[in-house]
């Protein structure tokens, strides 16, 4: 049975699941489409083309789908698009993207959004991010599964995280972040492989080994990068762990990569 609390303003055209919850002080846009077990805590609006997924929880004063904030914003219809089993916590803001971009941002599904979370125009993000307090992504960043962001952290527009990467907390990302890469400080670097989050996914023993001898061979001073490059992948043309951040960077040529700080 889906419940709305007599001090919500609910639009007779939004669509509602089945055993949705609003509660006091929400505000649901017409075009808002909510799916079941949605829960809205209270004071939280949804406005625009949003469609949230099943059983998401969103905690107070979040606010979803706000148009952009980008200067050639004219109005025009866009999306924002989020996935099941959310959690959403207060303050956080996701708006929709835009007519210059993809024309929607799009969340993933059972994804942890702490306090204060802004995920902006054109993003992509994967299933299973978890973003600490304050954690900002700028427009058109793409953020793969299993990313976890540190409270304070930010990523410049345009930039890609890799799947299972670990950006610590107050980190400022400008550069594309490999795939189990572990970055730290501002602006951000590589501190080598998230070593942490590999083991607690049930990454082997094996795996690991060989995306720890992959990372030093890639990230050594001889040669260029590009000569690195191709060594690696036909060192480990074997291992899809070390061929998943190949790809990364093979990719997008034109990104800068976020990289190890080296001894002056």
């Amino acid at each position: 049975m889906t419940t709305v609390h007599p001090l919500a303003l609910v639009d007779p055209q939004a669509r509602l699941g089945e055993q949705v919850e609003i509660g006091p002080f929400c505000t649901v846009g017409p075009s808002a489409i909510l799916g079941d077990g949605v829960r809205l805590q209270s004071h939280v609006v949804v406005e625009g083309a949003t469609s949230i997924g099943d059983h998401c929880v969103v905690h107070s004063f979040a606010h979803l789908g706000g148009p952009p904030q980008h200067a050639g914003h004219k109005g025009e219809p866009t999306r924002l698009e989020i996935g099941s089993r959310n959690i959403i916590r207060e303050h956080v803001t996701m708006h929709c993207g835009t007519a210059m971009g993809r024309a929607v941002t799009s969340v993933g599904s059972d994804g942890f959004f702490m306090v204060g979370v802004h995920i902006g125009h054109d993003c992509v993000v994967g299933d299973k991010v978890i973003m600490a307090n304050t954690a900002t992504l700028g427009g058109h960043v793409v953020v793969a599964d299993h990313v976890i962001m540190g409270g304070l952290s930010a990523v410049h527009q345009y930039t890609r995280i890799g799947r299972h990467a670990f950006v610590g907390g107050m980190a400022g990302v400008n550069h594309d972040v490999i795939p189990f890469g572990n970055v730290w400080g501002n602006h951000a670097h590589l501190e080598g492989l998230n070593l942490v989050g590999l083991k607690r996914r049930g990454f082997s023993r094996e795996a690991i080994n060989r995306l720890r001898a992959a990372y030093r061979m890639l990230f050594a001073e001889e040669g260029t990068f590009q000569e690195r490059l191709e060594d690696t992948a036909a060192a480990y043309s074997t291992s899809p762990e070390v061929m998943e951040i190949i790809d990364f960077v093979r990719a997008d040529a034109t990104r800068p990569l976020t990289t190890p700080r080296r001894e002056l």
